[in-house]
């Protein structure tokens, strides 16, 4: 998955597959598969549509993004356990004990689709 140009926006998303919170479909969402996926992000883009599901990422940074996003720090189980609203350039999560992800989502987003820690994060695939 990757950006597309809406006039002069970069829109990273919508993903193919769907996010679900405790078995429940929330959003469209993308995985980052590869390491240069897991490593871009969403750098160079003007906003997210959906979310991005980024294996083996136990913390994010904001170094070089233009706008603020929503991060869930899951487990290997995908149980959230950490959530925050991060600002562009200076907001970041450090490190968290047992993470084995990280989900990125437009500012504020995780609050309305009733993302919190203890709830269950999991990526239901397209092509299932």
């Amino acid at each position: 998955m990757g950006t597309a140009e809406q006039g002069a926006e970069r829109v990273f998303g919508p993903g193919p597959h769907r996010l679900l919170r405790d078995g429940e479909p929330i959003a469209a969402v993308a995985v980052a598969e590869t390491r240069a996926a897991r490593r871009r992000g969403l750098l160079g883009t003007d906003r997210v549509d959906g979310a991005l599901w980024i294996p083996r990422c136990p913390s994010v940074h904001m170094v070089g993004m233009r706008y603020p996003i929503d991060v869930a720090v899951v487990d290997a189980a995908g149980v959230v356990l950490l959530t925050r609203t991060l600002r562009p350039w200076t907001g970041a999560t450090w490190p968290v004990r047992r993470a084995s992800a990280a989900v990125e989502a437009p500012a504020g987003a995780l609050s309305t689709w009733g993302v919190r820690p203890g709830a269950r994060l999991t990526v239901q695939r397209a092509d299932r």
